[in-house]
């Protein structure tokens, strides 16, 4: 009976010191639900920004105002999306 007791002493002490630790100091925490969507929404919308713009011709569209400037604009929102890439986790 002793030995069973010991046992189970070792047993329980052996769990205590294997016990999970939920959070590690050099972790970070993940992203929030909503990252992942907006980036890959930026860089496809820069996309579209640029095929717009290429497939408008004469028309200069989305803005017309900003002429040879919307290629610009296209790579800046893409170039957002792929700045958001390196905070992914």
């Amino acid at each position: 009976m002793a030995a069973s007791k010991e046992v189970s002493k070792k047993k329980s002490g052996i769990d205590k010191r294997r016990a999970p630790q939920t959070t590690r100091p050099d972790e970070q925490a993940p992203n929030p639900v909503w990252f992942k969507p907006v980036m890959f929404g930026f860089m496809l919308l820069g996309l579209i920004w640029i095929i717009v713009y290429y497939v408008g011709g004469s028309l200069q569209l989305p803005v017309p105002a900003l002429q040879q400037g919307n290629i610009f604009v296209g790579f800046g929102i893409m170039f957002i999306g792929f700045l958001m890439t390196t905070r992914w986790r």
